[in-house]
């Protein structure tokens, strides 16, 4: 009977580490997304983040070409982005860009390998946009503010 308790105290500190670390995670990481120097909004809803990066909304305000750029689906901080910033979860994502591609409406956006590659398109390509971890944002980009709605 003592095993049974000692195992069932075991199992309930391991699972409060487990999602004290997670939330702890959550509170310290600030998802930024990050806009090329070019694109001329400063500020977005978070509807208008959710159309761009679910790939419906394809043009900004002046007619230039969005260029969306993700992590892959498991990547923490794409996991965190989608959570955090979008509302969903990343599979929603997914099977959203697959709709859009597999129908011949769209276009999946564009995958990048880590954080690194992100910040070196962001910053290369007009009309980009991306997201981050926390840290400073480099020369040729800009962090987009996103308003809160409702």
């Amino acid at each position: 009977m003592l095993n049974i308790h000692r195992i069932g105290c075991r199992l309930l500190l391991a699972l409060v580490m487990l999602f004290g670390v997670h939330h702890t995670y959550a509170d310290q990481a600030k998802v930024r997304v990050i806009v090329n120097d070019n694109v001329s909004v400063n500020s977005l809803s978070e509807s208008r983040v959710r159309w761009i990066f679910s790939m419906r909304q394809t043009t900004w305000e002046d007619g230039s070409a969005i260029k969306v750029y993700v992590l892959h689906e498991q990547d923490p901080v794409h996991q965190h982005f989608c959570k955090n910033v979008l509302g969903m979860f990343p599979y929603q994502l997914e099977r959203m860009w697959n709709k859009l591609a597999y129908s011949g409406l769209g276009e999946k956006p564009i995958l990048v390998n880590d954080s690194q590659d992100m910040i070196n398109m962001v910053s290369q390509e007009p009309g980009a946009i991306g997201y981050v971890i926390s840290g400073s944002i480099p020369p040729g980009m800009r962090e987009l503010k996103i308003s809160k709605e409702g």
